[in-house]
């Protein structure tokens, strides 16, 4: 197929339309990719949060357990004494009598001890639970926050997606005008150079690497006989001030 300096100056002008609506496809695509990961790492942050609490729980369990269990070592205890005590008068022999009392100090003794780590217990339990409790209003606060941040990004990403319906719907009404075999090229580029796919030149550069073009590159340009893409990255180049 033929085509004329004004005829390609055209297709050109139709493939920038293209341009700036692909930019803004593939940044609102790339925003659309970047969401569901910025959640994630909410929720693995707050998912760590909630690993805390739940060790905590496990801890304020683990002593309220061991108090519980010492508490009834203590009554064990107190049984084992006030027996003993009530046994005394039973006891015919000095001997006896003697041994009983030696058992009952030896229980008093242990009992002395578990009160002094039942009273310990109470400062733990105490501490446990002041931890438990502080890091339930931490959770909840943080529950609130990543409620709201995943709302956000849940409203982010239905505006994103109708701002690419729009775009694209836009982005099909032009491509027709553009020649199948410039579309196909400009399309191919476009994927493949992540949005970027017509530049223009910039001081005698390519817009999208930068490259420097030669002076052959520059007059075939301007001769408008050809597509021209520049030799480094294979973006299409154009001259915005002929357009």
């Amino acid at each position: 197929m033929t085509v004329t300096g004004q005829n390609l100056k055209d297709q050109i002008r139709k493939l920038v339309e293209l341009q700036v609506m692909d930019e803004e496809i593939f940044r609102f695509k790339r925003e659309l990719r970047e969401k569901p990961v910025e959640l994630e790492a909410l929720k693995v942050e707050f998912d760590s949060k909630k690993v805390t609490l739940k060790e905590l729980e496990d801890k304020l369990k683990t002593v309220q357990v061991q108090q519980k269990e010492l508490e009834l070592d203590l009554k064990m205890k107190e049984e084992g004494i006030a027996k003993a005590d009530a046994s005394l008068s039973l006891l015919k022999t000095n001997k006896e009598y003697q041994a009983r009392l030696l058992e009952i100090e030896n229980l008093k003794a242990d009992k002395s001890i578990v009160e002094e780590r039942i009273l310990l217990g109470y400062d733990d339990v105490d501490a446990a639970r002041k931890a438990l409790e502080a890091e339930k209003v931490t959770v909840l606060q943080y529950e609130k926050e990543f409620n709201a941040k995943k709302k956000q990004v849940d409203d982010d990403v239905a505006v994103i997606g109708d701002q690419v319906k729009v775009k694209e719907s836009q982005r099909s009404r032009i491509a027709p005008e553009v020649r199948p075999d410039y579309l196909s090229r400009y399309e191919r580029v476009l994927k493949n150079k992540d949005g970027l796919g017509i530049v223009k030149v910039d001081n005698h550069a390519c817009g999208g690497c930068h490259m420097h073009l030669t002076e052959q590159v520059m007059n075939e340009l301007k001769k408008y006989e050809q597509i021209i893409a520049c030799d480094q990255c294979a973006r299409i180049l154009y001259l915005a001030d002929d357009l």
